[in-house]
């Protein structure tokens, strides 16, 4: 499935006709605080992004929407936890390849066609390598052959086994025949907290990055996307360097498989308004990245379609837990 743009696209299930059983069982909800849970640590680019949208959300539906962090196994905890919440349209989770590509790391509690009801995607999540601003390397070719130069000695921070910025760093490793360490990290905001502190030489990471590359903490080598970002059109992408990577990581959110479609409708409305909203524009500005829509049932072919995908890359590089 190409990157679509879908913002102005037709509400795909918006138009779900609810019975009338499901209309008595939505037609009070929300009567009560909605959950949203973020899989990645406090103070992240996603975290940032997840808040702005509920708190959009909360003056929406007259409810609060509650964001709880529950960091770990690549951002694949919330989805997880979906399995022990009610269909009630009460408890949300982020969706993204992490949690597609959970599965065939190591044992989920879910089955990502079969458990979750796909209610609607809501951006990308683009990735670049970052290095302290008091490094040497100016560019990513500086910064290979530094690794050249020095094998089995640089460290690079990724948000977690099996995570963008791990999938990366193993294709470029391959590449140009480096050996590197590839050390893991809950979530961009640790990735980033190592990399200010020395721990690391570089980090893999979303764009968490941006605020330090504004405080002029951090410089940005490179991004993984096929494209440039707006925000940074100066910095290459990998692919324009030469490097046969790229990656598009779209973010959505998920409920409980068997949500009454009458819920679901009005929570994928409720959210396609507040992520066009714009004071979630700005947000998204803010962090290098920008809206990027599809319905839940396009977000579940997505799934469907990207899921061999996943266990090809987890099968190349040896992922799977032991």
């Amino acid at each position: 499935m190409q990157r679509r743009h879908f913002i102005h696209a037709a509400a795909g299930c918006a138009a779900l006709a609810a019975s009338p059983l499901a209309f008595a069982q939505g037609s009070d909800w929300p009567s009560r605080p909605i959950t949203l849970i973020n899989p990645w640590p406090p103070g992240g680019g996603a975290d940032v992004q997840m808040r702005t949208l509920a708190k959009i959300m909360s003056d929406m539906l007259g409810q609060q929407v509650v964001v709880e962090n529950r960091p770990g196994a690549t951002g694949s905890l919330g989805a997880a936890a979906l399995m022990k919440a009610r269909p009630d349209g009460y408890t949300l989770a982020q969706i993204h390849n992490g949690v597609l590509r959970q599965p065939y790391i190591a044992p989920t509690p879910y089955d990502p066609l079969k458990d979750f009801t796909y209610l609607i995607n809501v951006s990308d999540n683009p990735f670049g390598l970052v290095v302290r601003e008091d490094r040497p390397w100016k560019t990513f070719a500086e910064f290979i052959a530094h690794a050249r130069q020095n094998p089995g000695k640089v460290n690079i921070a990724v948000p977690g086994i099996g995570s963008p910025g791990h999938l990366i760093s193993e294709q470029v490793a391959e590449q140009y025949g480096l050996k590197w360490t590839v050390v893991p990290y809950r979530g961009t905001a640790n990735s980033m907290q190592a990399l200010l502190a020395g721990d690391v030489d570089a980090a893999a990471e979303s764009t968490g990055w941006v605020p330090f590359i504004e405080g002029g903490k951090v410089r940005l080598l490179a991004t993984f996307g096929k494209q440039r970002l707006k925000k940074y059109p100066q910095v290459p992408t990998l692919i324009e360097l030469g490097v046969n990577a790229s990656d598009f990581s779209p973010w959505g959110l998920v409920a409980p498989a068997g949500l009454d479609p009458q819920i679901a409708a009005r929570l994928h409305d409720t959210v396609k308004k507040a992520m066009e909203s714009p004071e979630f524009i700005k947000t998204l500005s803010t962090l290098a990245q920008e809206p990027v829509y599809m319905s839940g049932a396009q977000l579940r072919e997505y799934a469907r379609e990207t899921l061999p995908q996943q266990k090809a890359i987890v099968d190349k590089f040896n992922l799977k837990a032991n």
